[in-house]
């Protein structure tokens, strides 16, 4: 199965085509352009690359958030313009559960991938790496830093990435830093929203184009301001 995986949610765009979850190739973009003014373009040049036609893709998979508001709109409304034409299914995925993916693909067991959320919180979750793949030891959300790290269990080795380190990694409690990991892995998740979106379809779990919605899990600002 050829899925062709897109991530918008934050600067560090990326996308892919895996084949059979084999990455055959990524465009990793990190650019003050905006998603809409290069995402095509990335896809376009990939596909090329590859010797690939957008006709020959059988799957869709989508970094659906959290993250940027303006960066989840932009790609899962490219995706959904490429399935409506197709008909082929879409997989949408947690953009932490994809970062959290590519920690483990570095031989962490449990794993903290943090976003900055802004306004003081961050996007957040802690998975542990089992047979089974992935499971949340705390639930994804949008939290205060000083909450979600009081969660965290405190005689275990955890591997933290993330732009939400910037942000709040003085907050970490000491005993939770005494065992932290900050392993240097890159930004660009498409490789792992493909991955991960390759299980779903196969497990029957990928949607239509008209059934696909955004992660957010909290209101935009838009949103907030419409409401007072």
């Amino acid at each position: 199965m050829l899925v062709l995986a897109v991530d918008t949610t934050t600067p560090s765009g990326s996308v892919a085509l895996l084949e059979d979850g084999t990455l055959l190739g990524e465009a990793d973009v990190e650019s003050a352009a905006t998603h809409s003014a290069r995402l095509f373009r990335s896809i376009d040049f990939l596909l090329a690359a590859l010797g690939r036609d957008v006709r020959d893709i059988e799957a869709f998979a989508v970094a659906a958030g959290p993250g940027s508001f303006t960066g989840i709109r932009i790609g899962i409304a490219a995706v959904k313009s490429l399935a409506f034409a197709s008909g082929r299914p879409i997989a949408p995925v947690s953009t932490l559960e994809a970062l959290a993916a590519k920690l483990v693909a570095k031989g962490a067991r449990l794993v903290c991938p943090l976003l900055d959320a802004r306004k003081g919180e961050i996007y957040a979750g802690l998975f542990e790496a089992r047979a089974g793949g992935l499971v949340e030891a705390v639930p994804q959300g949008a939290y205060d830093p000083g909450e979600f790290f009081a969660r965290l269990p405190k005689r275990r080795v955890i591997a933290f990435a993330g732009s939400g380190l910037d942000a709040c990694r003085g907050r970490l409690p000491g005993p939770v830093r005494a065992r932290a990991r900050f392993p240097n892995r890159s930004p660009f998740i498409a490789a792992e929203v493909g991955r991960i979106g390759t299980g779903l379809i196969g497990a029957g779990l990928g949607v239509e184009a008209a059934s696909l919605a955004p992660l957010y899990f909290r209101r935009s600002q838009a949103e907030e301001t419409c409401r007072t």
